[in-house]
């Protein structure tokens, strides 16, 4: 199912919620105080640090992106992951450019929403349950069951992380 329009103008909190609303996802977003780490926002959620998926933006070294979805406590394998895509180079991008490609600023990247809808891959640890993420704005954590989110995004689900 493709997910909203961006229209200009937008926040990321709006985009966020658009796109959630048009594939029929359903989201609860939770305002919450500024927290230093991925652990200090699960405990001021009351979750564990693995019920938070991290979206990492992935670059490609032939300039594109993906997203790859990571439980809080554990990290990506790049071995796993370059095989999965096919290819043999990947990497974190800097800040600015993960802004650019995704229209978020870090802690608040979520594949919803996102100014250009890349490929997403999620490890398959996260399915089965309820999970936090993002949620395209600083101070704000959305709620959504695993299994719902990526079979909106499309996402391939695999074995692409390790433990932390």
């Amino acid at each position: 199912m493709a997910g909203a329009v961006v229209e200009p103008g937008m926040d990321g909190a709006q985009r966020f919620l658009s796109d959630a609303a048009a594939r029929g996802l359903e989201v609860d977003v939770v305002e919450r105080p500024a927290a230093r780490s991925l652990e200090e926002a699960a405990g001021i959620l009351g979750i564990s640090p693995g019920d938070i998926v991290k979206s990492l933006v992935v670059k490609h070294r032939d300039g594109s992106f993906l997203f790859a979805l990571i439980p809080g406590d554990r990290q990506i394998s790049w071995p796993k992951l370059r095989a999965l895509v096919g290819v043999n180079k990947l990497s974190l991008p800097h800040a600015d450019v993960a802004l650019a490609a995704t229209g978020y600023e870090r802690g608040t990247i979520t594949p919803l929403g996102s100014t250009t809808p890349w490929p997403v891959y999620a490890d398959a640890t996260i399915t089965g349950r309820r999970i936090s993420m993002g949620a395209g704005a600083h101070g704000r954590s959305a709620f959504v069951d695993a299994d719902a989110l990526t079979a909106a995004l499309g996402a391939v689900v695999a074995d692409i992380s390790e433990p932390n």
